[in-house]
């Protein structure tokens, strides 16, 4: 028998794709056998220090329960970026055979085994819980703090994303920041401080690239995964690829002017990845929601070279308020989207920027990000000419 705690998306796809699994969640946990040495399969959106997980047993991710299955697989992660990186080696290596899944689309139990390549965007989570199950190319982008709440640290977050360099063996390969050059794996190595590097490793011509930071990087590191196991680099497949909604997206109000529609920035690494490209510009930054316990700090550190003036909104508006004052930020709190809209709308004029870019998840006040994103897109077309 296999026993999967949670009754979400990956568990109803491991009922779907094997015999004799029983679904447990916390309203029925007491008729699970506590002395049962039966596989038990976490959901990954279950924490580690839930009730059913501290009890249950040979526990395991979905990943170890297809593992003997799993094609040549390469797996992706990191804070930021990781879905847009995951997308592009799809795109670029469909012609290939390859498919997609993992932490985005479909769960890997439903996944076609008989396909040459599997591309999985996965998380920290699934990582945590994977205990054989590994990668024959891994590509890791940067670390930062995030879902603090969940691992209980940033250095148990960090230990679960280097986790599948526990497992890797020589002729693997895994694309790491340099950050972790020193960490002891059979992989082979390859670290990046920054594109530069990457495009100098891999003879990768970066003006070949119809895409600006912080999409570049995603960009160069899929070639990097054609690369490697095809030994082609295709400038051409890469250049069709078109960035999701909600990542960066700019759009302009009746007035002709600018706004930036980042709702799936939900940590300060990705807003401040964001901001880069508008450095030079006035910018109005709705900033807030649900932080997850992160470390803000950082963010108003990196603010003060920038001209920004902040709107504070979702259940960490007060902290958003007090790092300002702080760092002397010029800063209204607003608590809800559509007041931040309106003030911001007051202000803003054809040479300035207007970004959400949160810096926070949206499951405070919204059912998701790209809710929260197109809620803003609608209140930013109901503004008036006047």
């Amino acid at each position: 028998m296999i026993r999967v705690l949670g009754k979400g998306l990956t568990a109803q796809a491991i009922k779907d794709s094997f015999e004799n699994v029983v679904l447990y969640d916390d309203s029925d946990f007491d008729t699970y056998d506590l002395d049962s040495n039966d596989i038990t399969i976490v959901s990954p959106g279950i924490p580690p220090f839930n009730e059913m997980v501290e009890k249950a047993k040979n526990t395991q991710s979905d990943y170890d329960l297809v593992y003997n299955d799993m094609p040549f697989s390469i797996w992706i992660s990191g804070t930021n970026g990781k879905t847009t990186t995951t997308q592009m080696c799809q795109h670029i290596l469909k012609d290939k055979g390859s498919v997609c899944g993992g932490n985005i689309g479909t769960p890997v139990t439903l996944l076609d085994k008989d396909v040459p390549i599997w591309i999985l965007e996965t998380s920290s989570f699934t990582f945590h819980y994977t205990n054989r199950a590994k990668p024959n190319l891994y590509i890791l982008l940067p670390i930062t703090e995030d879902h603090i709440t969940w691992h209980g640290s940033f250095e148990e977050y960090k230990k679960a994303k280097l986790k599948p360099l526990d497992m890797m063996l020589e002729g693997e390969i895994a694309i790491i920041p340099e950050d972790f050059k020193d960490y002891k794996t059979s992989a082979m190595k390859i670290t990046y401080k920054n594109s530069e590097d990457l495009c100098k490793y891999f003879d990768i011509d970066k003006k070949k690239i119809n895409f600006k930071e912080p999409f570049l990087l995603d960009a160069i590191l899929a070639l990097a995964s054609k690369k490697i196991v095809f030994d082609e680099i295709d400038y051409e497949s890469i250049n069709r690829f078109k960035i999701d909604e909600h990542k960066i997206e700019e759009f302009y109000d009746k007035k002709n002017r600018l706004w930036i529609n980042d709702s799936k920035a939900t940590n300060i690494d990705a807003t401040m990845n964001a901001l880069v490209s508008y450095k030079d510009k006035k910018i109005y930054l709705i900033l807030g929601g649900d932080d997850k316990g992160a470390n803000l700090e950082p963010l108003f550190i990196f603010l003060k070279a920038y001209n920004v003036e902040i709107f504070a909104i979702g259940s960490n508006s007060e902290r958003i308020s007090n790092y300002s004052k702080k760092f002397n930020l010029k800063f209204l709190k607003c608590k809800v989207l559509e007041k931040a809209v309106s003030e911001i709308a007051s202000k803003h004029d054809v040479d300035s920027v207007a970004m959400l870019s949160p810096a926070a998840a949206s499951l405070d006040q919204f059912s998701s990000y790209a809710q929260r994103g197109k809620e803003f897109k609608k209140f930013v077309s109901s503004l008036s000419l006047n």
